[in-house]
């Protein structure tokens, strides 16, 4: 008498039989399949035989309906501009795998009445978890702890300490913008930022003065000369610092517009740049930077990688391992011909 096959003729093979077969849980199947970097290489090859031996043929679909998840995630933004939520949705979407999920990007505006609509409706879609950016890198109100799903805060923080939220290191980055400017030579360095109830431009004043009292100097002009995130407050404050300081020699612009408008008052006042005073910005704005009379060096806040790590901790999060706390990115430094 013949012996019956491994499987019944009129049963499709699941992924639960593969991960069975295999000796794995079904997550660790899934993930060996789709090729993602948590799984070791003698386990998935050990899944891979497993599967060609039973003939399976993974469907999105029926994945979905075995490991209880859409393949999906929704991103929660109030950056109308994109600004800031674009480059960390590339970094998300590439952490993620385009072939393995889809992401959801809804833009509330700003307005806690859309914020909550556009959160119902991805809810009703079973998103397997969310990313929430704001639109300044001050703290939010959580969405509360008790939603189906994960929720990893990115670029604003929540306010609720419980809550995962990875910011920029603002303070880190105005250090590195000053150190920049001091290892280049230059000692009369003044701050122009924007908005001082902006938490990042205090905090990215606090770092240019920390790294300037390391070496016993003050700032030129004795001010951090906050007022508006503008090419136009560029101009106007950097006539004011070259009135009261007209032997400055470097401007540390908070914002790569406010840097713009540095360098047209410059060039003005036929100050060459960077000979006469260097000029560095924050953001790397690449259209404004690049493209800058000379081209401006700047900070970067390294807000794909901030994606990346919001994929990756997400990730986690939806296989059941979720902590509090802040997470801090580090910047890097974009040197071009300004300084």
């Amino acid at each position: 008498m013949e012996s019956e096959p491994a499987q019944s003729a009129n049963r499709a093979v699941t992924l639960r039989d593969v991960a069975k077969l295999a000796g794995v849980s079904i997550a660790t199947a899934s993930k060996a399949l789709n090729n993602q970097p948590q799984v070791r290489a003698e386990t998935r090859a050990r899944v891979i035989r497993a599967a060609e031996q039973l003939s399976f043929s993974p469907n999105t679909l029926a994945q979905g309906l075995i490991t209880q998840r859409s393949g999906t995630v929704g991103l929660l933004t109030s950056d109308l501009e994109g600004r800031f939520s674009i480059p960390i949705l590339m970094g998300a979407e590439d952490a993620f795998g385009s072939d393995q999920t889809s992401v959801f990007l809804c833009d509330a505006r700003g307005d806690a009445v859309r914020e909550k609509h556009h959160l119902r409706a991805l809810l009703s879609r079973r998103v397997d978890g969310l990313i929430v950016v704001g639109a300044r890198p001050d703290a939010r109100a959580s969405l509360g702890r008790d939603l189906p799903v994960p929720v990893i805060y990115a670029y604003s923080p929540s306010a609720d300490p419980d809550d995962l939220s990875l910011v920029t290191d603002n303070v880190g980055g105005g250090r590195l913008a000053v150190d920049h400017l001091i290892r280049h030579g230059r000692r009369r360095i003044a701050h122009i930022t924007g908005d001082e109830t902006y938490g990042a431009a205090q905090d990215r004043a606090r770092g240019a003065l920390e790294r300037l009292g390391e070496e016993g100097l003050a700032l030129a002009g004795e001010q951090v000369w906050f007022g508006s995130w503008s090419e136009a407050w560029g101009r106007g404050a950097t006539r004011m610092v070259l009135q009261r300081t007209p032997d400055v020699d470097a401007i540390f612009a908070g914002s790569d517009e406010i840097a713009r408008g540095v360098l047209d008052t410059l060039h003005q006042e036929n100050l060459d740049v960077p000979g006469k005073v260097a000029v560095i910005g924050f953001d790397n704005w690449n259209i404004l930077a690049a493209n800058a009379r000379p081209p401006l060096s700047t900070v970067d806040m390294n807000l794909e990688q901030l994606g990346r790590l919001a994929a990756q901790r997400l990730f986690a999060a939806i296989d059941g391992t979720l902590e509090g706390g802040v997470e801090t990115v580090g910047c890097r430094l974009v040197i071009r011909e300004s300084s």
